[in-house]
């Protein structure tokens, strides 16, 4: 048997360094040839890592969240036969450690309780005390004794089982054991001291309550870690301020529900391919806001197309896919298109090419969008574009005849966030206020 090491390949130009958010395997597994080991981030998408050749695993690179450079050892395997593979060089002293991993938060608590219920008994090693409470060696309950079935005890249950010091403390507290509440086979320190916060009803709160949980300590990686990291270059490079408009889509609702009523074989229609087709018929009489700035040469590179990055939540976080040629695209192609890359990305399936080169954003919350949104900008785009939920309100028309009526009107605020550096207020507000014109009479998204 020989020693295969199995080296991060160049997964994308301009790469150097990838993360890793997924182990698949551990030391000592047995892997296959061609069996996915890791999962490996780079700035543009998530790569599975699959095993060349088969083996045991002796050693990994490091934990979920480290980075890991192009051409660094990633793991070592122990193959089966004699491959042309050099010697694995030492990846550092992961065997002892993995095997050795900290006791959880539950597991110590388990441990520090056990001990303090049993001082008689002779100290025991954190790492054999198991989740149960028992120590390993400990004799376990026969079938048919009290202790073979967790229970709770109530006040009229005379069996209510305690250590000792368990047992000394309740008397000098004065507190009937069996009128104690516990989950488990037998009342703890733990149940005493929710019987003296909440007293017989200990465990129970009062309807509206909640109860206190520990804290917990999330290490931010994989997508987490870039969208943190892109929010916080863009809002420390870019000074950002926020339009906002209100738009009457009564019409846009209307003909979009005729639309969707004749639509036959084609998709169904939401707001957002009617948004994106009057965000493409303004943006040319504003060409800055269809832009990318490249702040360290000082060059604003206005797009002479729209590549439209839509925001899209996924269970890993936020990703923005980007529809190519926006601009060429009818609202039925719009529609596929987004249904698309909103699939791709919840699945993490987007290629390199759809995630990057955005030239403008919308970002919308659909149903929960709320009053008004401040979006931030994507870097190195200049401006990004939030509708928001559609309400139904009162509001004053004129009737035609010198005099106004009230009627129900569907409304929305639109919202627009941009790089003041290259965009001034008075632009942006007379963008919104064109796409405010489509969208208000919405005929005009299908006229030459």
């Amino acid at each position: 048997m020989a020693r295969f090491t199995f080296k991060l390949p160049d997964i994308g130009e301009g790469i150097a360094e990838a993360e890793i958010v997924a182990w698949h395997v551990a030391v000592g597994d047995r892997v296959e040839e061609d069996q996915n080991i890791a999962d490996m981030m780079t700035d543009k998408a998530t790569v599975e890592m699959e095993s060349p050749v088969s083996g045991t695993v002796v050693e990994l690179a490091g934990e979920v969240g480290d980075q890991v450079a192009i051409g660094a050892a990633l793991v070592v395997i122990e193959t089966d036969v004699d491959v042309a593979a050099e010697e694995a060089p030492a990846l550092g002293p992961v065997t002892e450690e993995l095997h050795a991993a900290p006791l959880s938060a539950d597991q110590e608590e388990v441990a520090q309780q056990y001990e303090a219920e049993n001082p008689g008994v002779e100290e025991i090693l954190p790492a054999t005390v198991k989740a149960t409470g028992e120590p390993d060696g400990a004799v376990a309950p026969q079938k048919g004794t009290p202790t073979d079935t967790p229970q709770r005890h109530h006040a009229d249950d005379p069996k209510a089982l305690a250590s000792p010091a368990v047992r000394a403390r309740a008397a000098g507290l004065g507190i009937d054991l069996a009128t104690v509440k516990t989950d488990g086979d037998r009342v703890r320190h733990a149940d005493l001291d929710a019987y003296l916060r909440y007293g017989a009803g200990q465990g129970y709160t009062a309807p509206g309550a909640s109860r206190a949980r520990p804290d917990e300590a999330i290490r931010v990686i994989g997508m987490r870690r870039r969208i943190a990291e892109n929010m916080a270059a863009s809002k420390r490079a870019i000074p950002h301020f926020t339009y906002v408009d209100e738009i009457d889509v009564t019409a846009l609702e209307a003909m979009r529900a005729d639309l969707n009523a004749n639509r036959g074989q084609r998709p169904k229609l939401t707001m957002l391919p009617l948004m994106i087709v009057a965000i493409c018929r303004t943006l040319p009489d504003f060409p800055m806001l269809n832009a990318r700035y490249d702040d360290e040469a000082g060059v604003v590179t206005r797009a002479g197309r729209v590549h439209l990055g839509m925001a899209t939540q996924t269970d890993a976080g936020l990703t923005v896919p980007v529809i190519r040629d926006a601009q060429d695209r009818n609202v039925w192609q719009l529609a596929t298109e987004i249904t698309r890359l909103a699939e791709a990305a919840r699945a993490n399936r987007l290629k390199p090419d759809e995630m990057g080169g955005g030239t403008i954003t919308i970002t919308s919350l659909g149903p929960l969008g709320g009053i008004a949104t401040t979006p931030v900008i994507n870097r190195p785009e200049v401006a990004i574009i939030g509708p928001n939920r559609i309400v139904e309100r009162p509001v004053f028309r004129s009737n035609g005849m010198g005099g106004d009526e009230v009627v129900r009107a569907k409304l929305m605020n639109l919202s627009i966030s941009c790089d003041h550096r290259v965009v001034d207020g008075w632009d942006a507000a007379s963008y919104v206020q064109a796409v405010k014109r489509f969208l208000e009479t919405p005929v005009l998204l299908f006229a030459d």
